[in-house]
Parts: structure tokens; sequence; C-alpha cells
């Protein structure tokens, strides 16, 4: 059985940090490019993050570059996302995805999803 547990989501004021975890388990990580979508109320689910397989390649929203840091570790089987400098507009649940030899770039590409972790940024 697959699972991605998401977390490390909270209340936060603006201008602060969260790092987000996501634990996999039943699926061979190194075959799996993961990344983090987002999904705020009232709108779609929308990708911020994403790093192959092997972590040399990522990509951010521009909205979140420099920013936000997508991370995995191979021997953990996990992956993060650092999200820094913290702006009300990024108040959504943050879910953990993962592709099979690939990266997950929309909805539709996701073989896996994590239950998601609510992030709240505050004024």
């Amino acid at each position: 059985q697959v699972n991605l547990v998401d977390s490390g989501g909270g209340l936060v004021e603006a201008g602060g940090s969260l790092r987000l975890s996501c634990a996999v388990s039943g699926l061979s990580f190194r075959d799996y490019g993961m990344g983090w979508f987002r999904q705020a109320p009232g709108k779609e689910r929308e990708s911020v993050a994403r790093i192959s397989y092997d972590g040399q390649y990522t990509y951010y929203k521009d909205s979140v570059k420099g920013r936000f840091t997508i991370s995995r570790d191979g021997a953990k089987n996990m992956a993060f996302l650092q999200m820094n400098n913290l702006n009300t507009e990024d108040t959504a649940v943050y879910y953990c995805a993962a592709r099979r030899l690939g990266t997950p770039t929309v909805v539709r590409e996701v073989d896996f999803w994590g239950q998601g972790t609510k992030v709240t940024v505050s004024s």
C-alpha cells in the first residue's frame, strides 16, 4: 500500500517560515518525481514546486521563487518544502504528490497524493 503523509503545516505570521515534510512508503522512491501542490479556498489545486527523481531538476511557481525550496532525501524516502518569507497569499492546503518516471506538473499527472497539510499565514 502506497502512503504519502504530509506534515508541518500550521499558523504563522507573515514573514515567517514553515517546513513541510512528506513521508513516502510503499513505492520505489527513487523512481518517482515529487512535487508540492496547494489549494486555496475556492481555487483550483496548483503546482508550487517539483523535483526530479534524482534531485537534479527543480521547478518553482513564479510567486514562490526565492522563498520556497523543495528537496528530497532518498535515504529516508522523504520530500520537503522549506517555505520562507510567507505571505497571506500562501495560505492554502498543501499536498505532496508523486509521479512515476516523471515530475508532477499538473493534477492529472499525479499518481499518488498526500492527505494535505494546512498552512495559514496571518497578516
